[in-house]
């Protein structure tokens, strides 16, 4: 499902970081853990369609995404790539429900308002449909985050340091709804992150 071969990124010119080859399909899920400033972040958003890779191959699917112009490459993640973000970004201005309207839409799928509210229930948060996302607390940004991540059943889900600012409890909650979703969309879910607690839950893992 996602594979990526002798893929690097250079910085400023010079400084170069290798990443090792990627091969995971469909339904399984990785670990990918690193302190800052070793490049996992880069690599998120490499995978996620966020950054073009100057050097070796991302495929996804039959689709080589590396090979992509940047609006085929916005299409190609709009419908396939769930991606949640350390710190969520929305429209501040929007609702919960007008967020992920928004998203269906960027994703070129039609508006959905009954997948959404089931979706929204799923994640225990269906009562803040209507609610503006400014005024939601940050566990139930986080989960409108995966939500938006899941709106548009994507093939892959990628996670950037979603347990970093969580305590134990919540980090376990999070990472178990994360791999619940995931499972049942069949999408295959990769994990960034420093936090050394999500370690020995996952036996695919990568250390960079």
């Amino acid at each position: 499902m996602i594979r990526t071969e002798n893929l690097n990124h250079t910085y400023d010119g010079n400084n170069t970081i290798n990443f090792p080859d990627i091969n995971l399909g469909k339904g399984e899920k990785m670990l990918l853990l690193g302190q800052s400033g070793c490049g996992k972040t880069t690599l998120l958003h490499l995978l996620g369609g966020l950054m073009q890779a100057k050097k070796g191959d991302i495929t996804i699917g039959e689709t080589r995404i590396s090979g992509l112009s940047q609006s085929g490459l916005d299409k190609f993640r709009g419908k396939h790539i769930g991606i949640i973000f350390q710190k969520p970004h929305f429209v501040s201005a929007l609702t919960v429900m007008e967020n992920l309207l928004l998203t269906q839409k960027l994703g070129g799928l039609k508006s959905n308002k009954s997948e959404i509210k089931g979706l929204l229930e799923k994640l225990n948060i269906g009562h803040k449909s209507n609610s503006k996302t400014k005024n939601l607390s940050q566990g139930e940004q986080q989960r409108v985050a995966i939500a938006r991540a899941l709106v548009n059943q994507p093939d892959v889900i990628l996670a950037d340091e979603p347990t970093s600012a969580l305590d134990d409890k919540n980090t376990e909650e999070v990472i178990a709804l994360l791999e619940q979703q995931a499972a049942e969309y069949n999408a295959t879910l990769i994990i960034v992150t420093h936090d050394n607690r999500l370690k020995e839950r996952f036996q695919n893992r990568i250390e960079l």
